[in-house]
């Protein structure tokens, strides 16, 4: 109680009120007025950017910049200017496409999920875990178009009247599947996002110093005014969006993983990959939202509106998927042994013993054993700690997509087709490209607009957490 207490009173909230509180902790520290959230959440938009955040953007938009050399070489000279071989026609490119798609899980899970069963903690961070989610699914996007070889008929994929006569896609392939689903999720997260950004749309608006910034903002603000009306639509529409937005976490990656379970291939035909490929999904997007609200936490000062607890809670869902994730992992060794089917036993013995034995390992370090650290409060409450546990947690996703794809190809079932896959500069270039992508658009969002949705963030300033 007398910690509770003083961790109140050094917040800002009044040493009588603290008592009053006992065990029960605001969501935000410093017992904010709702004119205060607005001046400090909309001041980054406001001000002009700190060097640290132009010395930032040159660092991403270098890496992206290599990115695009890589992608233009891949075009110009063809798929041979990666490590594929007759045997390993799937490495690097799947690998990245299906690590973005399940880091884009986690806006959608915090925004929809979370706020239909009204945790009001995800409010300081729906925000920019939605945004993540659109740059996530914006580089995943990349990767199929380019392991194409023709990108420029990329619209083949897609169901439209044409005049081919009776050439249409193939509703059985998994990868159309893809298409659909990803185009579906990108679309509705967008959607919902926007929505979800509408009221601080209009406060930007009211508070813009030109004319022509206030004429963009007034367009994109739909014409709120903030009455009971518009605030009773709004919140018909968002719930009904939560809903719609719901299934598609699961759906998504449930598909993603149909572009191996559908297969005949040793190690990948097996009825777990939906829900295994879902909840690692959960797994790896909570951990880069970590990892990049710590990083947005120290620099905007924020540190009162993402609070301790925020990522308290957040890597209490990361230890829970992390176990089921070390489960999974287990389910698929017994399930190989009691098959009896020789391909499906030396296909996981392979994994562990064979030469890619040191990508098991580092996956099974990251992913099972890192999480584990999350039981101690201490860890859960120190954010470089977390950092540096999320920074594993993704190092670890990245080699488990890695795992699956390539030992599972390596060795074929005829010895004389054997072959090891080794990335070239290339590939590796396209893969840092990617993630320039994705820091770069993350950098101008939080200059353009607010990180934080204030209309929510007010809507807890009263409320504390048992």
């Amino acid at each position: 109680m007398a910690h509770d207490a003083d961790v109140l009173s050094a917040s800002g909230i009044p040493a009588a009120e603290a008592e009053r509180y006992g065990h029960n902790l605001p969501l935000i520290d410093g017992n904010k007025t709702y004119r205060q959230v607005t001046e400090e959440v909309f001041a980054p938009t406001e001000r002009r950017p700190p060097l640290r955040w132009w010395l930032a953007l040159a660092v991403t938009l270098s890496m992206l910049s290599l990115g695009a050399w890589a992608v233009v070489q891949t075009l110009t000279r063809g798929i041979g200017t990666w490590g594929l071989n007759r045997t390993v026609g799937w490495a690097f490119d799947i690998t990245n496409f299906v690590f973005w798609v399940g880091i884009g899980h986690a806006g959608t899970l915090i925004s929809a999920i979370l706020f239909l069963f009204r945790q009001r903690w995800r409010t300081s961070i729906n925000r920019a875990a939605e945004a993540m989610t659109l740059f996530a699914v914006m580089c995943a996007g990349t990767f199929p178009i380019i392991h194409m070889g023709r990108p420029w008929l990329a619209f083949w994929a897609t169901p439209y009247p044409n005049s081919r006569g009776s050439l249409w896609v193939n509703f059985k392939s998994p990868l159309l599947w893809d298409v659909v689903a990803i185009s579906t999720y990108f679309i509705i997260s967008l959607t919902f996002w926007y929505i979800g950004l509408i009221p601080d749309l209009a406060t930007q608006r009211d508070r813009a110093k030109t004319k022509l910034k206030r004429t963009i903002l007034s367009l994109f603000s739909l014409g709120w005014n903030g009455s009971n009306r518009t605030w009773s639509r709004y919140e018909t529409v968002y719930m009904l969006l939560a809903g719609l937005s719901t299934p598609l976490v699961v759906s998504v990656h449930t598909i993603v993983s149909m572009d191996f379970a559908t297969s005949v291939i040793p190690g990948w035909h097996a009825t777990i990959f939906p829900p295994y490929f879902v909840v690692g999904a959960v797994f790896s997007g909570f951990a880069m939202v970590l990892t990049l609200m710590i990083i947005a936490r120290s620099v905007m000062g924020l540190e009162e509106y993402i609070t301790t607890r925020h990522l308290e809670a957040m890597t209490k869902v990361v230890l829970a998927t992390g176990m089921i994730v070390g489960m999974a992992y287990a389910t698929e060794f017994f399930t190989a042994w009691y098959s009896g089917n020789p391909y499906e036993r030396y296909v996981f013995l392979n994994r562990a013993l064979g030469s890619y034995q040191w990508a098991y390992w580092t996956m099974v370090g990251c992913n099972v054993l890192s999480p584990q650290f999350f039981w101690f409060k201490k860890v859960r409450t120190t954010p470089w700690m977390i950092f540096i546990l999320t920074i594993f947690v993704n190092i670890g996703m990245w080699f488990e997509r890695f795992v699956i794809i390539v030992t599972s190809l390596h060795r074929d079932y005829l010895p004389s087709s054997w072959a090891m896959y080794r990335p070239t500069f290339i590939e590796v270039a396209i893969l840092i490209g990617s993630f320039g992508l994705f820091f770069t658009l993350f950098l101008v969002f939080t200059r353009v607009l607010p990180m934080i949705a204030a209309s929510e963030v007010k809507g807890v300033l009263k409320h504390v957490e048992h």
